[in-house]
């Protein structure tokens, strides 16, 4: 182990130095991002060029010998007993080359368990794959799909969240077992308790349980709110839909996928069809957008490897909009009972949470931990319950659980503000405890140039201005499985390879800045080489996990290689290695300027064709922090500026200031893309996407982009971005990830702009036309009487 002095704090705040203890292999102190060359600049995205001529090969472009393609006919009942499935039809038609039924457990690929004899899975939702079909084209599948006779036995079923929780209601799950299923193999929290389709309540988060004693600090509070808010169900949209091609050839596999985690989509594979991992190789070169549902194989992976290994031949299986919809997963819906007691100076005595949400036939609906963690509060107790409802399985989605659960609390601590005569910013002053976000809102006021919001709904005439804050909490995660390979060429190439893959958030650039700084190059200098299980393993795209766990190994690999070429060079020299610099493509002496070799013909002085170093993701300098504040999070300061138009409800965003930080920032313009994105589905979340079932149906009946709204172009509004330079010293590069807080403080801020602009709490989402004219009339008739 060495000491080393590392850059710790927030530059023009309180930037100093903190000593940490680290292991002997790691780098020296990177210095801040004004004295560096490639990190912390806009750099050009260096696949920029394959995606804007088309060129990037997505899962969708795939093409292979000899390939099929297959279909999925799905359940269009909610719920049912399989009486019979008749395939005959479907497997003499011309062109179909394997048709597989689909099993309940698909462990293993035993071929019995579809015969009727050993019985068919019970529909639980519809959507629900039933039968794949792979053919020599799209059209014929979808021909022989219509063929396949199903015969179902309706069974009584329940899609709405509160009708779902009550009793007597239609049952999901008919057994412990099947409960258990719905979990998608994961553990459910020891305690849970089972009564209908309720599950729960989970108490506990990794900040730990209740705190305190409610009744004691209600008793002790000046002021008490209670509320109750409602949450949509959000879709994934993706550009790209979850998709596969898999090659199942005697014995070894390989699946071309639009994942986030190519490791846990090989470890499925290998799992489901009783592989070694060594004979199952997934690659994602490029992926159109993942938002949380694309982390695992899937039922339409595992319906193409079987497809595939009955047919002999690769298998294409994309899902088409609608599939995407109804049962690629969703972000579970919520409704939150809120409870708040504060003293009159602004302190928070007591806060409740009990809230209920439905992941519909799957588990996971809970509102995250920002009511636990965000703010100072003695006096703490959540309860979260899921209920199974006949729906589509949700998946994580973009902070999961942290956008519900903002969209209540932010618009309660904004309440308050308004009972205490407080402007909003003072109140969260007092109450949160948190560096980062305490300077962001200082660089807000100057930003906005921001006084105490005017008397919510005072504006003349019939629309109405207003201005709203919220601010975002997201634990900052690391992932240890990861590694980089950084290969040096005889010819002086240089190669980074890694299985992360790149959703389209830019990990494939920053790993080329970092290796780029590290080694005295430029970013286009270095050829990325991800998405590929062969290579090294790599994080899972997801929770703002990649920027911060695969980044230091690049930057230990590469300081690796560049011990070794300084090395040579400091024998080609004739000088000592302390005395050789790199930079700009050179190594030169640092007494003699005259005297340098430049990285090109440096690598054709290497004894063998190539040089390599491999490093793995090391503990947090000074050790990991759970459940702790500070640099151990990532926050964000929003805010909203809204036109709402009283005779009509439309509700226009005018403008979104967003203050964030990420540690180190290693590409600007990537970060800010980042942000905007989260804006953008933080306000489409606010005001228009709602996933809608038919009650009586069972059915979506929006599962399109048009129905199911989304904005465009001139929904979006003027997006001004500030970063915040924050220097934990808590790894070779210092950086995290960006991709949650901009989409978990959006609607709350939008929601408490809207109340600031017409004097009427919107608490359901989302804030449509409809919802703003019956509050308005409501509000109207209570001040009448």
């Amino acid at each position: 182990m060495k000491k080393i002095k590392l850059p710790h704090g927030i530059p023009d705040y309180n930037l100093g130095e903190i000593v940490r203890e680290v292991p002997n292999s790691e780098p020296p102190a990177l210095p801040v991002n004004k004295k560096l060359k490639v990190i912390g600049k806009r750099i050009k995205r260096i696949d920029a060029l394959a995606k804007v001529t088309g060129s990037a090969v997505f899962t969708a472009d795939v093409q292979l010998p000899g390939m099929l393609y297959g279909k999925i006919l799905r359940a269009d009942v909610p719920h049912a007993r399989i009486k019979s499935i008749d395939i005959s039809a479907a497997e003499e038609h011309p062109g179909v080359f394997a048709v597989h039924i689909f099993e309940k457990r698909y462990e293993g690929a035993n071929p019995k368990k579809n015969s009727p004899e050993s019985g068919y899975p019970d529909v639980i939702y519809a959507g629900q794959p039933v039968v794949g079909v792979a053919a020599v084209s799209t059209d014929i599948a979808e021909d022989a799909i219509n063929l396949i006779k199903v015969e179902y036995e309706p069974l009584d079923f329940v899609v709405d969240l509160d009708r779902a929780r009550k009793p007597g209601a239609p049952l999901v799950y008919q057994t412990d077992v099947d409960q258990e299923a719905s979990s998608g193999g994961e553990d459910i929290e020891e305690g849970l308790k089972s009564r209908g389709n309720v599950r729960g309540p989970t108490t506990r988060s990794f900040y730990g349980g209740p705190r305190g004693d409610l009744e004691k600090g209600f008793k002790e509070a000046d002021v008490v709110i209670e509320r109750t808010y409602r949450t949509q169900v959000q879709t994934h949209c993706p550009l790209e839909t979850h998709g596969v091609v898999v090659d199942y050839n005697r014995g070894h596999v390989t699946i071309y996928a639009s994942t986030q985690s190519t490791k846990g989509t090989r470890n499925d594979f290998a799992k489901t069809f009783n592989l070694s991992k060594s004979k199952v190789r997934v690659i994602s070169e490029f992926i159109g957008g993942g938002f949380g549902a694309k982390h695992s194989l899937g039922s339409f992976g595992v319906m193409a490897g079987f497809l595939s290994k009955k047919s002999g031949r690769p298998v294409k299986l994309m899902l088409d909009r609608k599939e995407e919809h109804i049962s690629a997963g969703n972000r579970p819906n919520s409704v939150q009972f809120m409870k708040l007691g504060a003293k009159k100076d602004g302190t928070l005595t007591a806060l409740k949470q009990l809230s209920y949400g439905t992941a519909g036939i799957g588990l996971g609906a809970g509102v995250g931990n920002i009511a636990q963690a965000m703010y100072e509060c003695p006096n703490f107790k959540t309860e979260q319950y899921d209920v199974f409802t006949n729906a589509g399985p949700g998946a994580a989605f973009r902070a999961p659980g942290n956008v519900q659960g903002a969209f209540a609390l932010e618009q309660l601590i904004d309440e308050l503000a308004v009972k205490l005569d407080t402007d909003p910013l003072q109140l969260r002053d007092k109450i949160d405890k948190s560096m980062i976000r305490k300077v962001q809102r200082e660089r807000a006021v100057q930003l906005l140039n921001w006084k105490k919001p005017k008397k919510a709904g005072s504006d003349p005439g019939p629309v109405k201005k207003g201005i709203g804050v919220a601010q975002a909490h997201w634990p900052r995660f690391v992932n240890l499985d990861s590694t980089v390979e950084i290969r040096v060429l005889r010819d002086g190439a240089v190669e980074v390879r890694s299985a992360v893959q790149d959703i389209g958030t830019g990990t494939k650039t920053v790993l080329a800045q970092v290796v780029a700084e590290e080694l005295g190059l430029k970013a286009e200098d270095i050829t990325v080489l991800i998405g590929d299980t062969l290579f090294p393993i790599g994080p899972p795209s997801g929770g703002s996990v990649v920027t911060g766990s695969i980044t230091p190994p690049a930057r230990n690999a590469a300081h690796d290689i560049k011990t070794q070429l300084i090395e040579l060079a400091a024998g080609e020299l004739n000088t000592d290695t302390d005395n050789i610099l790199t930079e700009n493509g050179w190594f030169f002496s640092k007494t003699d300027n005259s005297k340098k070799i430049s990285f090109h013909d440096l690598a054709g002085k290497l004894r063998v064709e190539q040089i390599t170093a491999t490093a793995s993701r090391s503990d947090d300098y000074g050790g990991f922090m759970v459940g702790t504040v500070g640099f151990e999070e990532l926050g964000a300061v929003q805010f909203a500026e809204v036109s709402v138009d009283t005779e009509t409800g439309f509700v226009k965003v005018d403008k979104v200031v967003a203050v964030h930080s990420c540690g180190r920032p290693l590409n600007i313009g990537q970060i800010e893309s980042q942000i905007n994105g989260g804006v953008i589905m933080g306000i489409a979340y606010a005001l228009y996407e709602d996933r809608v079932i038919d009650e009586n149906t069972g059915q979506q009946v929006n599962p399109n982009l048009d129905q199911y709204k989304m904005p465009f172009t001139f929904e979006v509004p003027e997006i001004q971005i500030e970063l915040i330079e924050e220097y934990g010293a808590r790894s070779s590069t210092d950086a995290t990830g960006i991709g949650e807080p901009a989409n978990i403080a959006t609607a709350a801020a939008v929601a408490n702009a809207v109340y600031n602009a017409i004097g009427v709490r919107m608490t359901e989402l989302p804030i449509t036309p409809s919802r703003i004219l019956a509050a308005l009339n409501k509000a109207k008739k209570e001040n009448n009487e």
